[in-house]
């Protein structure tokens, strides 16, 4: 007879040892903590023809996006396929075949099957889940989710897990109040859930609350941060809430410990540390010789062109750290990412390449081809992935430059715009002086 894991799906290949492991494991992806590799490396040394564990490190080194990861995913995708017994397990096999070559859409398409068919597969729900936010697709990080809550509830291993991502999934939608309800029960149910405590930052940068973000993320950051792998990312979102109220002291603080302090090298890491500096510097604030860390850890693997999100914030280093011609080089090899034949083709096609080009043209002080370039695809921007909180820097971007440039008129034009979104916030009201500053002196 086979075994069966926690949520009672069949799995292949496992023994008690094994699966004990496995669920610990996939306990600590569903927090976002400690270290899910090494408890799936235990579970197959317990069992070496366990399918799932093998699916399970296989995605946990695909989700990261760093491009040398794909190298260990192709090796567990291997044994995973050889040991694969379930049609479950067997579309874990085909999604995780698809990320490999670079077919994010089809990725997403198979799991969203499976978890259709076997909506307790935790570990569908999550790897959909983080396709879902990597590929910008807000509907379906609301939806894959709400299709499988019929088939949880509260005294379920991993519910809190199930209700972060839905209260993700519903505040990309704009639906801020069952988002905010739903994150902070995850957080009741499980402490240490950092992508439930993400779920309602978020909420919290959407609307603008930032007294409410700074108490949310102060209360208790021993729980979600301490051995997180997730906590630079919910640091950066307090980060943003100073960054609002014009408290820059407190954002310069928190980027030199908590965000990046230890000058990390995880490419995630990296994206928060880049997008955290080109806010500041848009803002006219001098960041020293910050960007050079930065820059310094790009710099192996800018140029892989693997996911056009990344390649942005690989430039915005290069450019924040004087470093044109390495800049230069990501956006040519993101011409030979756009003739290849997977969905980065079309992430860079559509949106990352030239929003590349605009943050170089920033660099170069030519604001007005900034202004020409991020004008085009704001209002697609989705497509190349990220959240609204973080693709809000190509707003930022294209707002700086607009006054830059001394077009008053589409100035003052977005600065309306934002203050109508955000009327609570001191940064949109900042622009609606100077957007006014600016007519005057017209």
């Amino acid at each position: 007879m086979g075994m069966i894991d926690r949520r009672g799906l069949a799995v292949t290949g496992a023994n008690a040892e094994s699966l004990d492991h496995f669920e610990w494991a996939l306990a600590e992806l569903q927090c976002y903590r400690a270290d899910p590799v090494a408890s799936v490396d235990k579970a197959i040394a317990a069992a070496p023809g366990f399918a799932m564990a093998h699916a399970l490190r296989a995605w946990l080194h695909l989700l990261g996006t760093e491009p040398a990861a794909i190298l260990v995913a192709r090796e567990s995708h291997q044994a995973a396929a050889a040991a694969a017994g379930t049609l479950r397990e067997r579309g874990h096999v085909e999604a995780i075949g698809h990320l490999i070559e670079g077919r994010w859409h089809k990725a997403s398409r198979v799991l969203e099957d499976v978890a259709i068919e076997a909506p307790r597969d935790a570990l569908a729900l999550l790897a959909g889940h983080q396709i879902d936010f990597f590929t910008g697709h807000s509907r379906m990080l609301r939806d894959r989710i709400a299709r499988a809550l019929p088939a949880w509830d509260e005294r379920m291993t991993g519910y809190h897990s199930i209700l972060g991502m839905h209260a993700f999934g519903l505040e990309e939608t704009g639906d801020y109040v069952r988002a905010e309800a739903a994150g902070r029960r995850g957080v009741e149910l499980e402490p240490r859930d950092g992508w439930s405590q993400h779920a309602v930052a978020h909420v919290l940068e959407m609307q603008n609350r930032t007294s409410d973000g700074i108490a949310w993320m102060t209360a208790n950051p021993d729980a979600w941060a301490g051995d997180s792998f997730f906590k630079v990312h919910n640091w950066w979102h307090l980060a943003l809430y100073h960054f609002d109220r014009g408290d820059i002291d407190a954002v310069l603080r928190l980027f030199d410990t908590e965000i990046y302090g230890a000058k990390s090298g995880v490419v995630l890491d990296m994206v928060d540390a880049s997008a955290l500096l080109w806010r500041l510097s848009l803002r006219g604030v001098d960041v020293g010789d910050r960007w050079n860390a930065v820059a310094d850890n790009w710099t192996p693997i800018a140029t892989a062109g693997a996911y056009a999100f990344n390649d942005l914030h690989a430039v915005m280093a290069f450019v924040g750290a004087g470093r044109r011609e390495a800049a230069v080089a990501v956006i040519a090899a993101q011409k030979q990412a756009m003739a290849r034949d997977d969905d980065n083709a079309m992430f860079t096609r559509d949106v990352g390449h030239d929003a590349c080009r605009a943050v170089l043209a920033f660099g170069d002080g030519d604001y007005a081809t900034t202004v020409n370039l991020l004008r085009p695809i704001r209002s697609i921007a989705h497509r190349f992935g990220g959240s609204h909180a973080q693709r809000d820097v190509l707003d930022l971007t294209l707002i700086e430059a607009a006054y830059r440039a001394g077009h008053a008129p589409l100035a003052a034009a977005l600065a309306a715009e934002r203050l109508e979104m955000r009327h609570e916030s001191p940064l949109a009201r900042l622009f609606a002086n100077r957007a006014e500053t600016l007519r005057l002196a017209a």
